[in-house]
């Protein structure tokens, strides 16, 4: 802090006092005692624009940028929900933002009957017992449940270390597995996207810590064996974690709990509307079964006497896992959203959604050149996947110049190239916050494409067209230190 101080008091003593180049160089002596030489300028850099030129500078690059603000963001598997406004006012109040975070617990009860009141809804809504709601994000959350199935068994003194992790698990499910220092065993899903529960027999063995499942999966597709395949692994003392990214589509109608799920996660930003993405602070509470409880991280919020306490004395914790009570904030909004909505008002936000994928997905279906994935008739849940391999092959376009052109007509593209089960995959999830205007714009807007890839292709192969980058190169982006980029910048 003094340091910064000392370099704001040297800027402004050469704006008032107009310092010649020895005075300036006298400066400088001064505040490399304070900080290291290769910060400090040597000569000061006086602007050559107007105030008015960089507010606008600034302010059309903010024009550039694409969000939930603006209008749709169909990015599957991300659920980019809008984020309300009251839930940044709460989260921005003194008595929340400015709390400092070394005080006493006894000064901060308020905050922590809130935390408390937090883990126990989402107990509720999962199905769950107790709550740690330290994780920063859902992969984070995803680790920490792997950690708990290791420590559990090395409790037991069980040599296992192998996951059961679907072709259809969420992303990241794997890296945790890895990451845990354990082995992944991947199970192909059927021709309906789903697990079968044969595949699952034949794979558990006495080396199976248990299987990580996201349900709905990341298809869309319900898993319509779950109860089976519960059996299964809970037949050979294995542990079930639930992948809480999809948990929108199931919330207020089936918990995880209830379908035999031990561990979840839960991405407060993907079901209850907390800031998304940017880099900025997440939050994924990891909720278990109470055979569990002394496994979380320490320390987790306790209500005794009337008051509440931190819960150190854990017996098997697998640490701690984040600074301090976790990224608290980002908790409250998900509070002040629970408690908005209500039991009811979240039951219908999960069947907007549904009914809003369904009806996009059943428009896009029917379109040449566009097959779903997997190709049955059955609903999907909040998202579906959508293969564009038959444009590939007969016009040589594929899904990510689909998804370039989408961004020439306003909207955000849904996500591509994922699940790498299926080829050339667009993956769309316009979430219950899309009115049915935007969805049949984004209807609309899809089949201009396609008409464009049959009659005007090199518009579609060259997109996008409207913004300030054109196309960037995927494999410099991939590689930059071995390529030379070959990038597009505006009009050629």
């Amino acid at each position: 802090m003094y340091e910064r101080r000392q370099a704001r008091w040297f800027e402004r003593t050469l704006f008032e006092y107009n310092l010649d180049d020895e005075e300036v160089n006298e400066v400088i002596k001064v505040l490399e005692e304070y900080l290291p030489s290769k910060l400090i300028r040597k000569k000061f850099l006086f602007p050559s624009l107007s105030e008015f030129e960089v507010v606008r500078h600034f302010t059309r690059l903010s024009q550039q940028n694409y969000g939930v603000d603006q209008g749709l963001y169909p990015l599957g598997s991300c659920t980019m929900k809008y984020n309300p406004r009251v839930n940044e006012d709460i989260a921005s109040l003194d008595g929340f933002a400015n709390l400092n975070p070394l005080q006493d617990p006894d000064e901060v009860q308020g905050l922590l009957e809130l935390l408390y009141k937090l883990s126990e809804y989402l107990s509720k809504l999962t199905g769950m017992d107790y709550f740690s709601l330290q994780p920063a994000a859902g992969a984070q959350g995803e680790l920490v449940g792997v950690l708990i199935m290791k420590k559990y068994f090395e409790v037991k003194g069980e040599n296992r270390n192998e996951v059961i992790v679907p072709d259809t698990a969420h992303g990241t499910n794997p890296a945790s597995v890895k990451m845990a220092g354990l082995k992944v065993v991947e199970v192909p899903s059927n021709r309906d996207g789903i697990i079968d529960p044969k595949i699952i027999r034949e794979t558990v063995s006495d080396k199976t810590l248990g299987i990580m499942l996201t349900n709905p999966n990341t298809l869309g597709v319900y898993e319509d064996y779950i109860g089976e395949i519960a059996d299964i692994i809970h037949g050979s003392d294995g542990l079930l974690y639930y992948d809480g990214a999809n948990l929108n589509a199931i919330l207020g109608w089936i918990r995880p709990g209830d379908m035999g799920f031990d561990i979840t996660h839960v991405n407060l930003h993907k079901t209850f509307s907390t800031p998304h993405g940017g880099g900025g602070p997440g939050s994924g509470p990891v909720g278990v079964k109470s055979f569990l409880k002394d496994f979380l991280p320490v320390p987790i919020i306790e209500e005794v006497g009337g008051k509440y306490v931190f819960n150190w004395d854990l017996k098997h914790t697998i640490g701690k896992v984040h600074s301090f009570y976790g990224n608290v904030l980002i908790q409250l909004r998900a509070l002040a959203y629970i408690l908005r909505n209500g039991f009811e008002g979240l039951r219908e936000v999960s069947g907007t959604a549904l009914l809003n994928s369904n009806y996009l997905y059943e428009k896009l279906r029917s379109f040449n050149g566009v097959h779903p994935y997997p190709n049955n008739l059955k609903p999907r849940m909040h998202e579906f996947v959508l293969s564009v391999k038959e444009l590939k092959d007969k016009y040589d376009v594929r899904a990510r110049d689909i998804a370039k052109r989408i961004i020439d007509y306003g909207v955000y593209a849904p996500t591509i190239y994922f699940p790498t089960i299926v080829e050339e995959a667009l993956m769309i999830e316009p979430t219950e916050t899309a009115s049915k205007k935007e969805l049949d714009e984004f209807i609309d807007i899809f089949k201009m494409i396609l008409d464009e890839v049959v009659n005007e292709k090199d518009k579609v192969l060259n997109s996008p067209l409207n913004t300030s980058v054109r196309r960037i190169d995927d494999a410099y982006a991939s590689r930059p230190k071995t390529m030379k980029p070959t990038y597009k910048w505006g009009e050629d």
